[in-house]
């Protein structure tokens, strides 16, 4: 059933006796499309952020002007790099070229424009990839560009800021949980102390000055919708849900000697909590939930979804088979043998810390990037004016 939500608040918790329509009202406008910088933007400087990971490469340009960034050029493209990693221990070299083919058009278009800093990052495929080192030292040199490894602990920091202007309404926890192709980065967050807002959310939600909570646990799991669709094989024939309770259980076991922050733990009991999701198959589930004939993503980004809702999108899912998904518009070819497995990582995450709402983000790692550039460059401006009023006055 495609149902398009309304915009007035977020799903009521279980018990309050909301009706299905309820479910549906996110708790504030959702992030307006980005906007382009032209309209005497064109004079701010540029920043850039790129992050390579085990199924995506993604990059964001943006204009930094009146205390927010406003997106002038955003890319990405499905490369693959991690496919056949977990068996092997090495990026294969098909994966290594498609890798370098959107590395390449990403110089590119960092080229064209002034940009006064950029910061790309790797992740799972590269840090545990025998060949990784090897790989960032190619891209460099064929490319120009300055490929970091990040550890998990940092791509979960970074997606929390990335995410924080989402972080918001009258629960007491949040989960923040980035889906990889790779690894899942998951991130609790004490809400009782509201992050501060900086009341101009602007393009995008990226405002520098709005403040993102500290997660009290974080937890990375070599588990993502590529190695995880590798390790289990949609099955020609058979019950399909069998299959997809196969992922579920198998990311449960990776998580369940993890007790996480117990003192949150009440809250999720209690329905105050609830989950920000940030996921190419997190999305998808949105933009089938609204039955969006094409992805949008301001339509998307800030949506909130009940547990029943997303059952019916996953049961949905399983129902078309792969070759179904793929004549999806928010799933496609790319993403038709990833989408469930991403679906059973959020759903293992909800068994384990019950949670009736999910709000979908299409935001994240890359955005966090983009911020923590900012407030990087904001801190050494503010010491260095500390250092010359102290000097005036000696």
């Amino acid at each position: 059933m495609r149902q398009a939500p309304s915009k007035k608040g977020p799903p009521p918790r279980r018990g309050t006796g909301g009706g299905s329509e309820s479910l549906r009202k996110p708790e504030s406008r959702p992030a307006r499309p980005p906007v382009r910088a032209d309209n005497g933007l064109d004079q701010a400087p540029l920043y850039a952020a790129l992050d390579l990971g085990t199924n995506n490469c993604r990059l964001m340009i943006a204009a930094w002007h009146n205390g927010q960034f406003r997106i002038v050029e955003a890319f990405s493209r499905i490369v693959r790099l991690g496919e056949g990693l977990s068996q092997s221990g090495r990026l294969s070299d098909r994966a290594i070229d498609r890798a370098m083919a959107a590395l390449r058009l990403c110089a590119e278009k960092v080229g064209r424009r002034q940009v006064v800093k950029i910061r790309a990052v790797a992740t799972q495929a590269c840090r545990i990839a025998r060949n990784g080192p090897d790989f960032i030292r190619r891209v460099e040199k064929e490319t120009g560009l300055k490929l970091t490894i990040i550890p998990p602990e940092e791509e979960a920091r970074l997606s929390v800021v990335g995410c924080a202007s989402l972080l918001e309404g009258d629960a007491k926890a949040a989960i923040v949980m980035d889906v990889g192709g790779g690894s899942t980065e998951i991130s609790w967050l004490s809400l009782e102390t509201p992050a501060p807002k900086s009341g101009r959310n602007g393009a995008h939600g990226l405002s520098a000055t709005r403040g993102a909570p500290k997660p009290q646990h974080w937890i990375s799991i070599p588990k993502g919708v590529v190695n995880l669709a590798e390790r289990f094989p949609e099955p020609a024939t058979g019950d399909k849900q069998v299959w997809f309770d196969s992922m579920v259980a198998d990311v449960q076991a990776a998580l369940q000697d993890f007790k996480g922050p117990e003192a949150l733990r009440p809250h999720f009991d209690a329905q105050d909590a609830y989950i920000v999701g940030t996921s190419g198959a997190i999305t998808s589930l949105a933009g089938m939930h609204l039955g969006l004939e094409r992805y949008d993503r301001s339509k998307v980004d800030g949506l909130w979804m009940s547990h029943d809702q997303c059952r019916a999108v996953i049961d949905r899912l399983l129902s078309l088979g792969q070759s179904g998904r793929e004549g999806e518009p928010c799933i496609g070819k790319d993403r038709a043998d990833l989408v469930l497995a991403g679906a059973a990582i959020l759903e293992a995450v909800q068994n384990l810390w019950p949670c009736d709402r999910l709000r979908v983000a299409d935001r994240g790692l890359r955005e966090g990037l983009l911020l923590s550039m900012v407030k990087k460059k904001t801190r050494r401006r503010r010491r260095s004016r500390g250092g010359r009023s102290a000097a005036s006055t000696n």
